[in-house]
């Protein structure tokens, strides 16, 4: 049966919003993806906020903690998520060049294992332009698992080359800790791949446990 659940799940969404992020999206509709990611979240987490306490913290040149969806003003209406996506869409059309994907998830995972919850989840969504800034698998992979409280995963929206398919196939090799499943691919082979955005909401539904 379970121990039934006392407090809500901690989940925070690192959202990719690199410059790369817009640059490529004409390429492989990595932007477009990660916006249908992050509305999906909303959509799904709607009218469930005594299960699931969640915000939504963007990641790009800029830094490692752009506020999109604090945990305690989550949107309630089309209205509200529009103006989230639309944020996203401007701040990687506009934002420094860098990466603080690392910084990001370091923090996150840090920052919930203070949190009291039922479970602490991060979900890091990235290009995987990872190797441009020095960013090595190995360092990746232990900050996702920096915390043993914090189930981190991360998905790769969007590659440079191979990048994101040797990121995931090292990236579990490296740590012993690292499970099947914590990182995952979500890229698009070709303008009419609709697979990716299958892919991604089946990841998605696992993770949420729906």
């Amino acid at each position: 049966m379970g121990t039934p659940q006392q407090k809500p799940k901690r989940l925070r969404l690192l959202a990719d919003v690199s410059g790369s992020m817009y640059r490529f999206n004409g390429v492989d509709g990595r932007l477009e993806r990660s916006m249908e990611a992050v509305c999906m979240v909303m959509e799904a987490l709607e009218s469930y906020e005594h299960k699931f306490k969640y915000d939504i913290v963007g990641h790009s040149g800029d830094g490692f903690d752009i506020e999109l969806v604090r945990c305690d003003k989550v949107p309630k209406n089309n209205k509200q998520r529009l103006k989230v996506l639309k944020t996203m869409h401007a701040h990687s059309q506009f934002c420094m060049s860098g990466d603080y994907t690392l910084e990001g998830t370091e923090h996150a995972v840090r920052e919930l294992a203070r949190e009291e919850a039922d479970e602490h989840f991060v979900i890091v969504l990235s290009d995987a332009n990872l190797e441009r800034y020095g960013i090595s698998p190995d360092r990746f992979a232990r900050a996702l698992t920096s915390n043993p409280q914090v189930h981190a995963f991360a998905i790769f929206i969007g590659s440079l080359g191979d990048q994101a398919d040797r990121a995931a196939l090292f990236l579990p090799l490296l740590l012993d800790v690292l499970t099947p499943g914590q990182v995952s691919l979500c890229l698009s082979r070709g303008p009419q791949d609709s697979s990716p955005r299958l892919r991604l909401r089946h990841t998605a539904w696992v993770l949420l446990g729906r």
